[in-house]
């Protein structure tokens, strides 16, 4: 059998983008969670993408060490598990701290504490 997931966009879809992929959101999610620092996304996108190229060479015989495919598998992880963070940090930004943000879309947030807190000091 040919390199079957080097070739077939169907196992990419499926195994990289769906599966592995929703593994990199929850991880962005879980490194948001725990207030670490957005660089620590970098080795564990590194690991994960490593990990789906062993398991598609594990199940479907694609070639292990191919570099292109593992680059393209680095850069849907990262992707998706910059997409979790993100949307994460917001959230919990806006819930933890609702005097001092604001959320203006699902990625980012803005500061209100210009305009509700300079009204209220000035009234008793």
């Amino acid at each position: 059998m040919e390199a079957a997931a080097d070739s077939n966009w169907g196992i990419f879809i499926g195994f990289t983008v769906i599966l592995t992929g929703g593994c990199a959101f929850l991880m962005g999610q879980a490194v948001a969670n725990t207030w670490r620092p957005f660089w620590q996304i970098y080795p564990y996108s590194l690991l994960l993408a490593a990990a789906d190229r062993f398991l598609i060479f594990a199940l479907f015989e694609g070639e292990l060490l191919a570099v292109k495919p593992y680059l393209l598998a680095v850069a849907v992880v990262f992707g998706l598990a910059a997409l979790g963070f993100r949307i994460t940090r917001v959230d919990m930004m806006v819930r933890q701290y609702p005097w001092l943000y604001r959320r203006t879309s699902p990625f980012s947030l803005s500061g209100s504490l210009s305009g509700s807190l300079s009204d209220s000091k000035g009234r008793s």
